[in-house]
């Protein structure tokens, strides 16, 4: 677990992969507003916690609990991103007198299901995980040259790449994960969420990893919930573009009264959203 900044505490959740590492340029950019704290999912090494195969998903929710006891706080911010918005929406609506704000960043949907690409990776994922490796890396290249559209500013992925070394996935944990989706009702989870919510998503044709269309769907699923298009970014405007995803997630925190959600959803485009992220762009 990591705990670093001042302000109003953040719980940011990390996806599929499940390590809080891959997440550090915008850990440091929200420690700028907020008291982050993240963590790694259970079952992998680094997170302190075993994966308990009774708890199934709800591994992650007591774990966030636990993070609730440790630190000694009695309400957060809760920020998911991808798998982690799953996560992330479930605790909304198991506790939802411990979460201000609810933010699902290019977050998988209530109703998801898994599509070819899962179901061919799922057979062999520990043989198969260098071409997904490089995969992932051809779906990312359109969005590295929007983000970062000069050579130095691309230098900034090295250490990124540095940090997905250090930090390494587990092939077997993620499909475990994966499976885990099928066995819960997030539908009617959904349904219970009190708090605040935003869904940030990237462009349209820069995500292929989660299509915006999917994060999309919470708009219908949370009555009142807000969207922000991160501009220039796809799947992976956390590291790509940090500093903007802090500050719109700072606005949306600052702006909005935690409490019941308001009576219609509404789009924000990022200009709109949020002043300092067009001092960052």
């Amino acid at each position: 677990m990591i705990d670093i900044g001042q302000g109003p505490p953040l719980i940011l959740i990390p996806g599929l992969q499940g390590r809080w590492e891959w997440m550090r340029p915008a850990v440091t950019a929200l420690a700028r507003s907020f008291r982050v704290i993240s963590f790694t999912l259970a079952g992998d090494w680094g997170s302190g916690t075993r994966f308990d195969s009774r708890l199934g998903f709800d591994n992650f929710v007591v774990q966030i609990d636990r993070i609730f006891e440790d630190t000694g706080i009695t309400a957060a911010d809760l920020c998911g991103v991808s798998y982690g918005g799953l996560i992330a929406m479930r605790y909304a609506a198991l506790r939802p007198d411990r979460v201000r704000h609810l933010v699902l960043a290019s977050a998988l949907p209530p109703d998801y299901e898994a599509d070819e690409r899962y179901q061919f990776y799922r057979r062999a994922p520990t043989l198969l995980l260098p071409l997904f490796a490089l995969t992932a890396a051809q779906r990312g290249t359109a969005e590295i040259k929007a983000a970062l559209p000069t050579v130095r500013e691309r230098l900034r992925m090295v250490p990124q790449a540095v940090r997905v070394l250090s930090a390494p996935v587990w092939p077997r944990h993620m499909r475990r994960r994966m499976e885990l989706i099928p066995t819960m009702d997030f539908r009617a989870d959904v349904r219970h969420v009190r708090a605040p919510a935003l869904a940030i998503t990237g462009e349209d044709d820069l995500d292929q990893t989660v299509p915006p269309h999917l994060t999309r769907r919470y708009l219908d699923w949370l009555p009142g919930a807000r969207h922000v298009v991160l501009e220039r970014t796809g799947h992976m405007g956390t590291i790509t573009r940090p500093e903007a995803f802090a500050a719109v997630v700072q606005e949306f925190v600052s702006r909005t009264a935690p409490g019941p959600l308001a009576a219609s959803s509404s789009t924000w485009s990022e200009a709109s959203a949020s002043r300092s992220a067009r001092k960052v762009s």
